[in-house]
Protein backbone atom coordinates (compact mmCIF):
# COMPACT_ATOMS: atom_id res chain seq x y z
CA UNK A 1 0.00 0.00 0.00
CA UNK A 2 2.93 2.17 1.03
CA UNK A 3 4.64 1.44 -2.37
CA UNK A 4 1.24 2.57 -4.09
CA UNK A 5 0.79 5.86 -2.37
CA UNK A 6 4.80 6.70 -2.98
CA UNK A 7 4.38 5.76 -6.65
CA UNK A 8 1.19 7.80 -7.42
CA UNK A 9 3.05 10.60 -5.58
CA UNK A 10 5.78 10.63 -7.48
CA UNK A 11 3.56 10.34 -10.53
CA UNK A 12 1.68 13.81 -9.34
CA UNK A 13 5.43 15.21 -8.46
CA UNK A 14 6.59 14.22 -11.93
CA UNK A 15 3.10 16.31 -13.65
CA UNK A 16 3.46 19.11 -11.56
CA UNK A 17 6.88 19.12 -13.18
CA UNK A 18 6.33 19.01 -16.81
CA UNK A 19 3.10 20.14 -17.21
CA UNK A 20 2.10 20.33 -20.53
CA UNK A 21 1.07 23.47 -22.16
CA UNK A 22 -1.46 24.62 -24.72
CA UNK A 23 -0.74 27.96 -26.47
CA UNK A 24 -4.24 28.69 -28.48
CA UNK A 25 -5.98 31.11 -30.28
CA UNK A 26 -3.58 31.78 -32.70
CA UNK A 27 -2.60 31.85 -36.27
CA UNK A 28 0.13 29.18 -36.67
CA UNK A 29 2.65 28.81 -39.21
CA UNK A 30 5.79 26.66 -39.35
CA UNK A 31 8.08 25.01 -42.06
CA UNK A 32 8.48 21.20 -42.86
CA UNK A 33 11.18 20.87 -45.57
CA UNK A 34 9.85 23.89 -47.01
CA UNK A 35 6.43 23.16 -46.94
CA UNK A 36 4.16 25.75 -45.15
CA UNK A 37 1.85 23.89 -42.45
CA UNK A 38 -0.68 25.80 -40.58
CA UNK A 39 -2.11 25.57 -36.99
CA UNK A 40 -3.95 26.85 -34.92
CA UNK A 41 -2.42 25.59 -31.00
CA UNK A 42 0.69 24.15 -30.10
CA UNK A 43 1.29 21.70 -26.90
CA UNK A 44 4.76 21.40 -25.43
CA UNK A 45 6.30 20.07 -22.04
CA UNK A 46 9.44 20.58 -21.06
CA UNK A 47 10.64 22.72 -23.43
CA UNK A 48 9.52 20.66 -26.45
CA UNK A 49 6.28 20.78 -28.33
CA UNK A 50 3.91 17.62 -28.64
CA UNK A 51 1.32 18.57 -30.90
CA UNK A 52 0.00 20.80 -33.14
CA UNK A 53 -3.77 21.19 -33.34
CA UNK A 54 -4.84 22.15 -37.06
CA UNK A 55 -8.72 22.82 -36.28
CA UNK A 56 -10.76 24.23 -33.04
CA UNK A 57 -12.49 20.47 -32.94
CA UNK A 58 -8.72 19.27 -32.56
CA UNK A 59 -8.63 21.93 -29.61
CA UNK A 60 -11.42 20.58 -27.65
CA UNK A 61 -9.31 17.57 -27.00
CA UNK A 62 -6.46 18.83 -25.11
CA UNK A 63 -5.30 17.90 -21.61
CA UNK A 64 -2.93 20.30 -21.52
CA UNK A 65 -2.85 21.71 -17.70
CA UNK A 66 -1.58 25.37 -18.35
CA UNK A 67 -3.17 27.43 -21.42
CA UNK A 68 -1.77 30.42 -23.15
CA UNK A 69 -4.30 32.79 -24.84
CA UNK A 70 -2.72 34.01 -27.71
CA UNK A 71 -5.47 36.80 -28.24
CA UNK A 72 -5.52 36.05 -32.29
CA UNK A 73 -1.84 36.63 -32.51
CA UNK A 74 0.75 35.35 -34.98
CA UNK A 75 3.19 32.48 -34.23
CA UNK A 76 6.58 31.57 -36.15
CA UNK A 77 9.13 29.82 -35.19
CA UNK A 78 11.63 31.08 -33.24
CA UNK A 79 13.57 32.88 -36.17
CA UNK A 80 17.77 32.07 -36.17
CA UNK A 81 20.34 34.71 -37.15
CA UNK A 82 23.00 32.68 -39.12
CA UNK A 83 25.22 35.18 -38.38
CA UNK A 84 25.57 38.01 -35.91
CA UNK A 85 28.80 39.54 -33.42
CA UNK A 86 26.85 39.11 -30.18
CA UNK A 87 29.94 40.77 -28.20
CA UNK A 88 30.54 43.69 -30.46
CA UNK A 89 26.21 43.87 -30.34
CA UNK A 90 26.22 44.17 -26.79
CA UNK A 91 29.59 46.79 -26.77
CA UNK A 92 27.73 48.88 -29.20
CA UNK A 93 24.83 49.69 -27.07
CA UNK A 94 27.30 51.06 -24.36
CA UNK A 95 28.90 53.11 -27.01
CA UNK A 96 28.04 55.68 -29.25
CA UNK A 97 25.54 54.67 -32.60
CA UNK A 98 26.39 56.39 -35.30
CA UNK A 99 24.40 54.39 -37.48
CA UNK A 100 22.36 56.37 -40.13
CA UNK A 101 23.60 59.60 -39.37
CA UNK A 102 22.80 61.31 -42.17
CA UNK A 103 26.24 63.37 -42.53
CA UNK A 104 29.60 63.43 -40.81
CA UNK A 105 28.15 66.52 -38.78
CA UNK A 106 25.61 64.39 -37.52
CA UNK A 107 27.83 62.06 -36.08
CA UNK A 108 30.44 64.54 -34.66
CA UNK A 109 27.47 65.96 -32.59
CA UNK A 110 26.13 62.34 -31.69
CA UNK A 111 30.18 62.05 -30.43
CA UNK A 112 29.74 65.04 -28.39
CA UNK A 113 26.51 64.21 -26.65
CA UNK A 114 27.98 60.21 -25.47
CA UNK A 115 31.63 61.99 -25.01
CA UNK A 116 29.69 64.34 -22.38
CA UNK A 117 27.91 61.53 -20.58
CA UNK A 118 30.54 59.63 -20.24
CA UNK A 119 33.51 61.51 -18.94
CA UNK A 120 35.31 59.05 -17.29
CA UNK A 121 35.94 56.12 -20.17
CA UNK A 122 39.59 56.26 -21.25
CA UNK A 123 38.82 55.59 -24.95
CA UNK A 124 35.47 57.73 -27.11
CA UNK A 125 34.44 54.71 -28.99
CA UNK A 126 31.36 54.25 -31.19
CA UNK A 127 30.79 52.38 -34.86
CA UNK A 128 28.00 52.40 -37.30
CA UNK A 129 29.22 55.41 -39.33
CA UNK A 130 28.76 55.03 -43.23
CA UNK A 131 30.20 57.67 -45.54
CA UNK A 132 28.00 56.55 -48.67
CA UNK A 133 25.29 58.04 -46.91
CA UNK A 134 26.63 61.28 -46.62
CA UNK A 135 26.21 64.35 -49.09
CA UNK A 136 30.28 64.08 -50.30
CA UNK A 137 30.16 60.74 -50.03
CA UNK A 138 33.64 61.16 -48.96
CA UNK A 139 35.76 59.10 -46.20
CA UNK A 140 36.06 61.28 -43.13
CA UNK A 141 39.39 62.15 -41.56
CA UNK A 142 41.40 62.26 -38.35
CA UNK A 143 41.24 66.52 -39.07
CA UNK A 144 37.49 66.69 -37.83
CA UNK A 145 38.07 64.74 -34.51
CA UNK A 146 40.87 67.03 -33.99
CA UNK A 147 39.28 69.88 -33.90
CA UNK A 148 36.20 68.44 -32.04
CA UNK A 149 38.74 67.40 -29.36
CA UNK A 150 40.23 70.94 -29.25
CA UNK A 151 36.41 72.64 -28.86
CA UNK A 152 36.11 70.30 -25.95
CA UNK A 153 39.37 70.47 -24.27
CA UNK A 154 39.06 66.29 -24.24
CA UNK A 155 42.30 64.50 -25.12
CA UNK A 156 41.12 61.02 -25.03
CA UNK A 157 41.23 58.93 -28.14
CA UNK A 158 38.45 58.35 -30.53
CA UNK A 159 38.00 54.84 -32.23
CA UNK A 160 34.80 54.87 -34.69
CA UNK A 161 34.37 51.88 -36.74
CA UNK A 162 32.33 52.23 -39.77
CA UNK A 163 29.04 50.28 -40.55
CA UNK A 164 30.51 47.30 -41.85
CA UNK A 165 33.20 46.41 -39.46
CA UNK A 166 36.29 46.80 -41.91
CA UNK A 167 37.62 50.33 -41.12
CA UNK A 168 37.96 52.53 -38.63
CA UNK A 169 38.14 56.67 -38.14
CA UNK A 170 40.51 57.42 -35.41
CA UNK A 171 42.30 61.24 -34.27
CA UNK A 172 45.31 61.77 -34.14
CA UNK A 173 45.86 61.14 -30.42
CA UNK A 174 44.85 57.04 -31.04
CA UNK A 175 47.17 57.44 -34.07
CA UNK A 176 50.16 58.48 -31.64
CA UNK A 177 49.64 55.25 -29.51
CA UNK A 178 49.05 52.90 -31.97
CA UNK A 179 52.58 54.87 -33.25
CA UNK A 180 51.20 55.37 -36.94
CA UNK A 181 53.92 57.48 -38.39
CA UNK A 182 55.95 58.46 -35.42
CA UNK A 183 59.06 57.60 -36.23
CA UNK A 184 58.61 58.42 -40.17
CA UNK A 185 56.00 56.29 -42.03
CA UNK A 186 54.76 53.53 -40.85
CA UNK A 187 53.82 50.57 -44.11
CA UNK A 188 50.77 49.32 -44.25
CA UNK A 189 50.18 46.08 -42.53
CA UNK A 190 49.56 42.35 -44.62
CA UNK A 191 45.82 42.91 -45.29
CA UNK A 192 45.51 45.91 -44.37
CA UNK A 193 45.82 49.54 -45.57
CA UNK A 194 46.65 52.82 -43.65
CA UNK A 195 44.61 55.91 -46.24
CA UNK A 196 47.38 58.56 -46.69
CA UNK A 197 46.49 62.35 -48.35
CA UNK A 198 48.56 63.42 -51.17
CA UNK A 199 51.85 64.53 -48.75
CA UNK A 200 51.57 60.58 -47.34
CA UNK A 201 50.33 61.60 -43.91
CA UNK A 202 47.86 59.05 -42.60
CA UNK A 203 44.55 60.86 -42.58
CA UNK A 204 42.87 58.69 -39.68
CA UNK A 205 41.07 56.09 -42.25
CA UNK A 206 42.60 52.28 -41.26
CA UNK A 207 41.14 49.74 -43.26
CA UNK A 208 41.01 45.78 -42.02
CA UNK A 209 44.05 44.19 -40.35
CA UNK A 210 45.75 47.99 -40.23
CA UNK A 211 42.29 48.51 -37.77
CA UNK A 212 44.32 46.35 -35.55
CA UNK A 213 47.34 48.95 -34.87
CA UNK A 214 45.09 50.87 -32.79
CA UNK A 215 42.98 48.75 -31.90
CA UNK A 216 45.83 46.77 -29.78
CA UNK A 217 45.57 50.12 -27.84
CA UNK A 218 42.35 49.93 -26.36
CA UNK A 219 42.24 48.97 -22.85
CA UNK A 220 41.13 45.36 -22.70
CA UNK A 221 37.72 44.30 -20.80
CA UNK A 222 37.43 41.72 -17.97
CA UNK A 223 35.69 38.58 -18.31
CA UNK A 224 32.62 40.08 -16.48
CA UNK A 225 32.31 42.89 -18.27
CA UNK A 226 32.74 40.91 -21.32
CA UNK A 227 29.59 38.74 -20.42
CA UNK A 228 27.59 41.44 -19.34
CA UNK A 229 27.53 42.58 -22.91
CA UNK A 230 26.47 38.98 -23.98
CA UNK A 231 23.86 39.03 -21.81
CA UNK A 232 22.68 42.16 -22.87
CA UNK A 233 23.27 41.61 -26.36
CA UNK A 234 20.88 38.32 -25.85
CA UNK A 235 17.95 40.25 -24.05
CA UNK A 236 17.64 42.71 -26.85
CA UNK A 237 17.91 39.76 -29.57
CA UNK A 238 15.24 38.40 -27.62
CA UNK A 239 13.11 41.62 -28.06
CA UNK A 240 13.55 41.00 -31.76
CA UNK A 241 11.54 37.13 -32.34
CA UNK A 242 15.23 35.73 -32.38
CA UNK A 243 15.42 32.67 -30.14
CA UNK A 244 19.08 31.18 -31.82
CA UNK A 245 22.29 33.26 -32.96
CA UNK A 246 25.65 31.87 -34.75
CA UNK A 247 28.28 33.88 -33.28
CA UNK A 248 30.46 34.53 -36.68
CA UNK A 249 33.82 34.75 -35.07
CA UNK A 250 34.53 34.48 -31.34
CA UNK A 251 37.86 35.17 -29.23
CA UNK A 252 38.62 32.94 -26.39
CA UNK A 253 37.59 35.52 -24.10
CA UNK A 254 33.92 35.76 -25.18
CA UNK A 255 33.76 31.94 -25.56
CA UNK A 256 35.07 31.93 -21.34
CA UNK A 257 32.16 34.63 -20.66
CA UNK A 258 29.58 32.34 -22.68
CA UNK A 259 30.75 29.35 -20.88
CA UNK A 260 29.87 31.18 -17.62
CA UNK A 261 26.39 32.52 -18.59
CA UNK A 262 25.72 28.39 -20.07
CA UNK A 263 26.87 27.24 -16.21
CA UNK A 264 25.00 30.01 -14.62
CA UNK A 265 21.44 29.18 -16.77
CA UNK A 266 21.75 32.92 -17.33
CA UNK A 267 21.61 32.49 -21.43
CA UNK A 268 18.12 33.49 -22.30
CA UNK A 269 18.61 32.73 -26.54
CA UNK A 270 20.87 30.01 -27.84
CA UNK A 271 24.38 30.83 -29.24
CA UNK A 272 26.05 28.34 -32.06
CA UNK A 273 29.30 30.09 -31.82
CA UNK A 274 32.61 30.25 -34.12
CA UNK A 275 35.63 30.27 -32.62
CA UNK A 276 37.88 33.35 -34.53
CA UNK A 277 41.24 31.90 -36.09
CA UNK A 278 43.32 34.89 -35.52
CA UNK A 279 43.12 34.33 -31.74
CA UNK A 280 46.20 32.41 -31.01
CA UNK A 281 44.32 31.48 -27.63
CA UNK A 282 41.30 29.50 -29.43
CA UNK A 283 44.17 27.09 -30.41
CA UNK A 284 43.31 25.10 -27.15
CA UNK A 285 39.79 25.03 -28.04
CA UNK A 286 40.34 23.60 -31.63
CA UNK A 287 42.85 21.05 -30.24
CA UNK A 288 40.01 19.87 -27.56
CA UNK A 289 37.64 19.84 -30.52
CA UNK A 290 33.97 20.79 -30.68
CA UNK A 291 32.19 21.48 -27.77
CA UNK A 292 28.42 20.35 -27.68
CA UNK A 293 25.80 20.83 -25.57
CA UNK A 294 22.90 18.32 -25.60
CA UNK A 295 20.65 20.70 -24.84
CA UNK A 296 21.65 23.35 -27.95
CA UNK A 297 22.34 25.93 -25.59
CA UNK A 298 25.91 26.57 -26.48
CA UNK A 299 27.37 24.83 -29.28
CA UNK A 300 30.94 25.60 -30.64
CA UNK A 301 31.61 23.46 -33.48
CA UNK A 302 33.01 25.79 -36.35
CA UNK A 303 35.47 28.44 -36.98
CA UNK A 304 35.64 32.06 -39.05
CA UNK A 305 38.55 32.84 -40.90
CA UNK A 306 37.96 36.23 -42.73
CA UNK A 307 39.21 35.82 -46.31
CA UNK A 308 38.95 39.76 -47.71
CA UNK A 309 37.19 43.04 -46.82
CA UNK A 310 34.25 44.99 -47.56
CA UNK A 311 33.00 46.54 -50.38
CA UNK A 312 31.73 49.82 -49.17
CA UNK A 313 35.47 50.54 -47.96
CA UNK A 314 36.71 48.90 -51.13
CA UNK A 315 38.41 45.97 -49.00
CA UNK A 316 36.36 43.13 -50.58
CA UNK A 317 38.86 41.42 -53.20
CA UNK A 318 38.08 41.45 -56.90
CA UNK A 319 38.94 40.36 -60.37
CA UNK A 320 38.71 43.40 -61.96
CA UNK A 321 39.56 46.95 -60.94
CA UNK A 322 37.36 49.30 -58.53
CA UNK A 323 35.23 51.06 -61.08
CA UNK A 324 35.73 54.01 -59.02
CA UNK A 325 38.94 53.33 -58.14
CA UNK A 326 41.19 52.19 -61.37
CA UNK A 327 44.12 50.29 -60.50
CA UNK A 328 42.99 48.78 -56.81
CA UNK A 329 41.32 45.69 -56.29
CA UNK A 330 40.79 45.31 -52.62
CA UNK A 331 42.25 42.90 -50.10
CA UNK A 332 42.89 39.44 -49.38
CA UNK A 333 43.48 39.68 -45.80
CA UNK A 334 45.49 35.81 -45.62
CA UNK A 335 48.35 34.70 -47.86
CA UNK A 336 46.70 31.50 -49.71
CA UNK A 337 49.04 29.07 -47.89
CA UNK A 338 47.87 30.68 -44.75
CA UNK A 339 44.44 30.51 -45.65
CA UNK A 340 44.39 26.58 -46.97
CA UNK A 341 46.38 25.67 -43.60
CA UNK A 342 43.97 27.47 -41.47
CA UNK A 343 40.79 25.76 -43.20
CA UNK A 344 42.53 22.06 -43.76
CA UNK A 345 44.17 22.27 -39.86
CA UNK A 346 40.28 23.19 -38.72
CA UNK A 347 38.67 20.14 -41.17
CA UNK A 348 40.95 17.66 -39.84
CA UNK A 349 39.98 18.77 -35.91
CA UNK A 350 36.19 17.71 -37.19
CA UNK A 351 35.21 21.64 -37.26
CA UNK A 352 32.83 23.61 -39.54
CA UNK A 353 34.53 25.95 -41.46
CA UNK A 354 33.19 29.26 -42.19
CA UNK A 355 34.97 31.70 -44.12
CA UNK A 356 34.10 35.45 -44.81
CA UNK A 357 34.31 36.24 -48.49
CA UNK A 358 32.60 39.48 -50.40
CA UNK A 359 34.69 39.84 -53.42
CA UNK A 360 34.40 37.88 -56.77
CA UNK A 361 38.11 37.01 -56.29
CA UNK A 362 37.62 36.30 -52.88
CA UNK A 363 34.84 33.96 -53.18
CA UNK A 364 35.94 31.60 -56.47
CA UNK A 365 39.84 31.29 -53.85
CA UNK A 366 38.10 30.37 -50.98
CA UNK A 367 35.85 27.99 -53.63
CA UNK A 368 38.88 26.26 -54.74
CA UNK A 369 40.71 25.67 -51.56
CA UNK A 370 37.56 24.43 -49.95
CA UNK A 371 37.16 21.89 -52.50
CA UNK A 372 40.85 20.55 -52.41
CA UNK A 373 40.65 20.56 -48.52
CA UNK A 374 37.14 18.78 -48.17
CA UNK A 375 38.38 16.42 -50.89
CA UNK A 376 41.43 16.02 -48.77
CA UNK A 377 39.94 15.69 -45.62
CA UNK A 378 36.52 13.54 -46.62
CA UNK A 379 34.76 16.52 -44.39
CA UNK A 380 31.52 17.53 -46.96
CA UNK A 381 29.67 16.18 -44.01
CA UNK A 382 30.73 19.28 -41.80
CA UNK A 383 28.70 21.50 -44.38
CA UNK A 384 31.46 24.29 -44.56
CA UNK A 385 29.96 27.85 -45.57
CA UNK A 386 30.80 31.15 -46.86
CA UNK A 387 30.00 33.87 -44.75
CA UNK A 388 28.04 36.83 -47.34
CA UNK A 389 28.90 35.40 -50.93
CA UNK A 390 27.81 38.47 -51.92
CA UNK A 391 29.96 39.08 -55.22
CA UNK A 392 29.67 36.15 -57.54
CA UNK A 393 30.79 35.10 -60.78
CA UNK A 394 28.12 33.29 -62.43
CA UNK A 395 30.20 30.38 -63.28
CA UNK A 396 30.93 30.19 -59.30
CA UNK A 397 27.56 29.65 -58.71
CA UNK A 398 26.90 25.86 -59.23
CA UNK A 399 29.92 25.24 -57.05
CA UNK A 400 28.21 25.80 -54.12
CA UNK A 401 25.66 22.51 -54.52
CA UNK A 402 28.64 20.56 -56.68
CA UNK A 403 30.99 20.71 -53.22
CA UNK A 404 28.08 20.52 -50.56
CA UNK A 405 29.64 24.47 -49.28
CA UNK A 406 26.78 26.72 -47.86
CA UNK A 407 25.76 30.38 -48.50
CA UNK A 408 24.96 32.29 -45.33
CA UNK A 409 23.78 35.72 -46.90
CA UNK A 410 22.68 38.69 -45.11
CA UNK A 411 19.44 39.71 -47.34
CA UNK A 412 19.28 43.23 -45.51
CA UNK A 413 23.07 43.77 -46.93
CA UNK A 414 21.55 44.20 -50.18
CA UNK A 415 18.96 46.70 -49.75
CA UNK A 416 21.54 48.69 -47.65
CA UNK A 417 24.53 48.28 -50.58
CA UNK A 418 22.38 48.77 -53.65
CA UNK A 419 23.06 52.42 -53.70
CA UNK A 420 26.59 51.92 -53.44
CA UNK A 421 27.41 48.46 -55.38
CA UNK A 422 26.90 49.99 -58.69
CA UNK A 423 29.68 52.87 -58.05
CA UNK A 424 32.16 50.44 -56.86
CA UNK A 425 31.71 47.70 -59.37
CA UNK A 426 30.23 49.40 -62.50
CA UNK A 427 26.44 48.12 -64.22
CA UNK A 428 28.42 45.35 -66.12
CA UNK A 429 29.20 43.27 -62.85
CA UNK A 430 25.43 43.48 -60.95
CA UNK A 431 24.32 39.86 -62.59
CA UNK A 432 25.69 37.60 -59.82
CA UNK A 433 25.56 39.83 -56.61
CA UNK A 434 23.28 39.23 -53.84
CA UNK A 435 21.82 36.39 -55.99
CA UNK A 436 20.13 34.25 -53.32
CA UNK A 437 17.29 33.02 -55.74
CA UNK A 438 19.78 32.15 -58.15
CA UNK A 439 21.71 30.21 -55.23
CA UNK A 440 18.17 28.40 -54.60
CA UNK A 441 17.51 27.46 -58.15
CA UNK A 442 20.91 25.71 -58.15
CA UNK A 443 20.53 23.61 -55.54
CA UNK A 444 22.67 25.18 -52.95
CA UNK A 445 21.86 25.61 -48.81
CA UNK A 446 21.39 28.73 -47.80
CA UNK A 447 21.45 30.39 -44.41
CA UNK A 448 20.06 33.97 -43.56
CA UNK A 449 21.42 36.46 -40.42
CA UNK A 450 21.98 39.82 -40.31
CA UNK A 451 25.71 40.61 -39.53
CA UNK A 452 24.33 42.72 -36.10
CA UNK A 453 25.58 44.98 -34.93
CA UNK A 454 26.60 46.40 -38.81
CA UNK A 455 22.96 46.23 -39.93
CA UNK A 456 19.92 45.87 -36.91
CA UNK A 457 19.99 42.44 -35.77
CA UNK A 458 15.70 42.95 -36.23
CA UNK A 459 14.72 39.50 -38.97
CA UNK A 460 11.57 40.99 -40.05
CA UNK A 461 14.07 43.55 -41.68
CA UNK A 462 16.07 40.80 -43.68
CA UNK A 463 12.37 38.90 -44.42
CA UNK A 464 11.13 42.26 -45.85
CA UNK A 465 14.46 42.65 -48.21
CA UNK A 466 14.37 39.38 -49.15
CA UNK A 467 11.09 39.23 -50.49
CA UNK A 468 10.74 42.64 -52.10
CA UNK A 469 14.56 43.37 -52.87
CA UNK A 470 13.36 47.06 -51.13
CA UNK A 471 14.78 49.41 -48.79
CA UNK A 472 11.81 50.32 -46.11
CA UNK A 473 10.78 53.75 -48.57
CA UNK A 474 9.80 50.79 -51.04
CA UNK A 475 12.85 51.90 -53.25
CA UNK A 476 13.40 51.68 -55.95
CA UNK A 477 10.20 50.33 -57.63
CA UNK A 478 9.60 46.43 -57.81
CA UNK A 479 12.97 45.95 -56.52
CA UNK A 480 16.65 45.83 -57.35
CA UNK A 481 17.53 43.37 -59.41
CA UNK A 482 14.27 41.96 -59.06
CA UNK A 483 14.73 38.22 -60.15
CA UNK A 484 16.73 37.32 -57.18
CA UNK A 485 13.85 38.05 -55.11
CA UNK A 486 12.93 34.68 -52.86
CA UNK A 487 8.94 33.70 -52.08
CA UNK A 488 7.75 34.18 -48.36
CA UNK A 489 8.34 30.79 -47.65
CA UNK A 490 11.85 30.53 -49.11
CA UNK A 491 12.73 33.80 -47.29
CA UNK A 492 11.43 32.88 -44.05
CA UNK A 493 13.55 29.22 -44.67
CA UNK A 494 16.59 31.52 -44.68
CA UNK A 495 16.02 32.34 -40.85
CA UNK A 496 14.76 29.30 -39.39
CA UNK A 497 15.07 25.23 -41.47
CA UNK A 498 17.98 26.62 -43.37
CA UNK A 499 19.76 28.61 -40.53
CA UNK A 500 18.94 25.49 -38.12
CA UNK A 501 20.46 23.14 -41.14
CA UNK A 502 23.44 25.38 -41.11
CA UNK A 503 24.24 24.58 -37.86
CA UNK A 504 23.74 21.10 -37.64
CA UNK A 505 20.41 21.30 -35.62
CA UNK A 506 17.75 20.92 -37.70
CA UNK A 507 16.52 17.91 -35.95
CA UNK A 508 15.76 19.93 -32.96
CA UNK A 509 15.19 23.68 -34.14
CA UNK A 510 14.21 25.83 -36.87
CA UNK A 511 10.43 23.80 -36.87
CA UNK A 512 7.62 23.61 -34.58
CA UNK A 513 6.83 19.99 -34.71
CA UNK A 514 6.53 17.12 -32.14
CA UNK A 515 9.91 16.39 -30.69
CA UNK A 516 11.50 20.07 -31.44
CA UNK A 517 12.45 22.41 -29.26
CA UNK A 518 9.30 24.98 -28.03
CA UNK A 519 11.53 27.91 -29.26
CA UNK A 520 8.57 30.32 -31.21
CA UNK A 521 7.28 33.92 -30.89
CA UNK A 522 3.89 35.95 -31.36
CA UNK A 523 4.03 38.38 -33.57
CA UNK A 524 1.58 40.93 -34.01
CA UNK A 525 1.02 40.85 -37.97
CA UNK A 526 0.41 37.73 -40.09
CA UNK A 527 3.89 36.91 -42.01
CA UNK A 528 2.00 35.29 -44.89
CA UNK A 529 -0.81 37.73 -45.30
CA UNK A 530 0.47 41.46 -44.25
CA UNK A 531 1.52 43.74 -47.97
CA UNK A 532 4.52 42.65 -48.61
CA UNK A 533 5.73 45.98 -48.25
CA UNK A 534 5.09 46.29 -44.54
CA UNK A 535 6.72 43.15 -43.18
CA UNK A 536 9.36 44.87 -41.66
CA UNK A 537 7.05 46.57 -39.44
CA UNK A 538 6.22 43.32 -37.69
CA UNK A 539 5.71 43.71 -33.71
CA UNK A 540 7.09 40.91 -31.87
CA UNK A 541 4.55 40.75 -28.71
CA UNK A 542 6.53 37.27 -27.43
CA UNK A 543 9.55 35.35 -27.15
CA UNK A 544 9.83 31.67 -26.14
CA UNK A 545 12.98 30.02 -25.80
CA UNK A 546 12.47 25.87 -24.42
CA UNK A 547 8.85 26.67 -23.29
CA UNK A 548 10.36 29.68 -21.07
CA UNK A 549 9.01 33.12 -22.39
CA UNK A 550 12.58 35.10 -22.53
CA UNK A 551 10.28 38.43 -23.93
CA UNK A 552 7.22 39.75 -23.43
CA UNK A 553 6.12 43.27 -25.56
CA UNK A 554 3.68 46.03 -24.19
CA UNK A 555 0.42 44.03 -25.00
CA UNK A 556 0.71 41.02 -21.95
CA UNK A 557 -0.31 37.79 -23.33
CA UNK A 558 -2.25 35.21 -21.44
CA UNK A 559 0.23 33.06 -20.13
CA UNK A 560 1.61 30.71 -16.88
Amino acid sequence: MHQIIALLLMLTVSTLAHASTLVHNIIGYTLDEGEVLHFVGLEFDDGRVTRLHTSAESLTTSTAQEKIDGKGASMLPGLIDAHGHLSSYGRSLSSVNLTASASESEALARLVEFAAAHKTEPWLLGRGWNQVLWEKRSFPTRESLDRLATQLSDRRPIALNRIDGHAVWVNSVALRLAGIDTDGITPDPAGGKIIRDARGRATGLLIDNAMDLVMAEIPPITDETMATYQLTAMQKLASFGLTSIQDAGISAQELRALQTLRRNNRMPIRVYAMLDMLDPDNLDYLHLGPLMDPAHRLVVRSVKIVADGALGSRGAALFADYADQPGYRGLLLLTEERLLADLSRAMIAGYQVNIHAIGDRANALVLDYMAVAINQTESRKLRHRIEHAQILRREDIPRFARDGILASMQPIHATSDKNMVADRLGEARLPGNYAWKTLVTSGAMLAGGSDFPVESPNPFFGLHAAVTRQSQDNQPVGGWMPEEKLSRHEALSLFTEGAAYAAHQEHRLGRLLPGYEADFILVRDDYFKVPAEDIWKNRVLATYVAGKRVFEGDAPLGAP
